[in-house]
């Protein structure tokens, strides 16, 4: 059994969702960024780490403002790497998935890459610019060195095109909550969310479904029945404020999680 469905059985046994949250590799720091998922694992159940990227598609300001200052920085994937690798060894550590874009991933080749994500010990990946079904071949690549392709279904997912990525997905789904960039106020009920949330679960009760976008310590309380939630923007923009004020972004990104944390429990 992989870690990623190692921690949904944890959470599912204590009666709550998994909390997953994302941060931006090497913001503000390589060091600053390693300190942080250290502290902030404490509380989350799985960590998304993102890859500094200087042309997104999903990524509202936060994030792209985290991703600027860590390319500023002169944080490269081996870095990342890096981070990951270190992060591994400590004893708080959880499930890392990292979330990134294809043309990356392109340019050290696809099965290189695996390898290396496999060497220093990522669970999962999301490859937001790679859908389905271009992604069937990389995903298989995935999980014969058992890492979890993470596929992506959206509100405009049809049924028949959900069902297939159903299917063939591995341990985890990934619900984007709403039509918008990462950040956004949630444009939907936590109702309708919650509506399109069964129909994905009830086509494979069996597999996990997370829902992000939006979700935020305002809104997380509302969706906790689903199997996971994702929280990212709000961290970033905490990163962000402390470094402006000069303060410690460690202490007050972990003290936003565990209150997250405090709301699902």
């Amino acid at each position: 059994m992989s870690l990623i469905n190692l921690a949904f059985k944890k959470t599912k046994y204590e009666k709550r969702p998994a909390l997953l949250t994302y941060t931006v590799a090497g913001d503000n720091s390589k060091k600053k960024s390693l300190e942080i998922l250290r502290s902030i694992a404490n509380y989350a159940d799985i960590c998304e780490i993102g890859f500094p990227h200087n042309t997104p598609i999903a990524d509202g300001g936060q994030i792209q403002s985290s991703a600027y200052r860590a390319i500023k920085n002169g944080i490269k994937i081996k870095d990342v790497f890096s981070i990951v690798k270190n992060f591994k060894k400590s004893k708080q550590a959880k499930p890392v998935i990292l979330m990134g874009y294809y043309n990356m991933i392109y340019q050290y080749g696809d099965s290189n890459f695996i390898n290396i994500c496999k060497k220093v010990g990522v669970d999962g990946l999301i490859v937001v610019d790679l859908p389905y079904p271009e992604n069937k071949n990389f995903a298989k690549k995935c999980k014969k060195k058992n890492i979890n392709f993470i596929q992506l279904v959206s509100p405009t997912t049809s049924l028949i095109r959900m069902k297939k990525i159903i299917r063939d997905s591995h341990d985890m789904v990934y619900y984007i909550s709403m039509l918008s960039t990462t950040g956004g106020k949630l444009k939907v009920s936590p109702k309708k969310i919650l509506e399109r949330y069964n129909k994905i679960k009830n086509l494979n009760k069996n597999k996990n479904v997370v829902i992000g976008f939006g979700i935020t310590e305002k809104t997380i309380a509302s969706l906790r029945k689903a199997d996971g939630l994702v929280v990212g923007s709000a961290l970033c923009k905490e990163i962000s404020k402390s470094v402006e004020k000069r303060q410690n972004p460690v202490t007050n990104v972990t003290n936003i999680v565990k209150r997250l944390r405090e709301k699902i429990a």
